[in-house]
């Protein structure tokens, strides 16, 4: 019986050993691979920006930033693209913030927890994968068409807050979501109402979730191109755009279309590269400026 245990004993300790090493291997090939996958994307992104600073060398200077469309490529500049970009994210800031915001605080906070409560939180995650071809659609539809806004800046405005505002409304909740529940009971024992909960308690420690998402739904916002091209933004207009009623084009609209003509002129792929540095200088921007302020935040709560 003693050697019978004693065998089994091997067997069992060899066979652990054995799965040890499968789990072990296992963990290796994973590392490569991802290691691997990690490289190549590295290295497909740097090939691409080379690429771009090599192509914009030459045509990136202040009269490019400060001179107007024109259909000479060596006149072109992207003044107006940028005055429209930048109206563009000054209408929809405020309305996927504010929105945004305020839906995730109802879910969490007021909502009772039942099927339409579900429901709810289930189509919000759903739009946040819907194509952004579609919200261009609805934004026509609505916006362009049933409200007359035809593709004015207030337009575009609130068709990308559609597109964005998903991701907002996630980031939002996940970040309400984690939020201790001893520092809500114990502002309610100090006799605090829900709402004095809400704004004093609540949102300054979820404040740096929800900037990061909003981050990340206004980088998205400003360099989409799908909805904006659906709702009809012209891409060569003169006019430099005083209010949220006139006409605009941006600076992803410029890109696209400005990649299309290098067929007909090989100079346009230059002066989309010089617009792509433009694009990613004025990203880097404001990712950097809503970054300190998310760490401002998050080392005085």
């Amino acid at each position: 019986m003693e050697c019978k245990i004693t065998k089994n004993n091997e067997l069992n300790v060899e066979n652990l050993k054995k799965k040890i090493k499968k789990r072990i291997m296992i963990d290796k090939s994973a590392k490569l691979v991802f290691l691997l996958s990690a490289l190549f994307a590295l290295l497909v992104l740097g090939i691409l920006i080379y690429r771009i600073f090599t192509q914009s060398i030459g045509w990136l200077d202040i009269q490019f930033l400060t001179s107007k469309l024109s259909i000479f490529p060596e006149k072109a500049g992207i003044f107006g693209a940028i005055v429209g970009s930048f109206l563009l994210m000054v209408i929809v800031a405020p309305v996927t913030i504010i929105l945004g915001v305020s839906t995730a605080i109802y879910l969490e906070e007021y909502s009772s927890k039942g099927r339409l409560q579900t429901l709810i939180k289930t189509n919000i995650s759903n739009l946040a994968g819907v194509p952004s071809v579609i919200f261009g659609l609805l934004g026509l539809t609505v916006f362009g068409r049933l409200l007359n806004l035809g593709s004015s800046i207030l337009a575009g405005g609130l068709t990308m807050s559609l597109l964005v505002l998903p991701i907002v409304v996630v980031a939002s909740q996940e970040a309400i979501r984690a939020v201790p529940g001893f520092l809500r009971d114990a502002s309610y024992a100090m006799g605090a109402s829900k709402w004095t909960t809400i704004s004093r308690v609540v949102l300054p420690v979820a404040l740096p979730g929800i900037l990061t998402g909003s981050i990340l739904a206004l980088s998205r916002a400003i360099g989409e191109t799908a909805p904006l091209v659906v709702l009809g933004i012209p891409t060569l207009i003169l006019k430099i755009p005083q209010n949220i009623m006139d006409d605009f084009t941006a600076l992803p609209i410029q890109i696209y279309y400005w990649t299309l003509d290098t067929v007909l002129t090989a100079e346009y792929a230059n002066l989309a590269a010089a617009t792509i540095v433009v694009l990613l200088l004025m990203l880097f921007t404001l990712n950097s400026i809503a970054i300190i302020i998310r760490n401002k935040f998050q080392r005085r709560y």
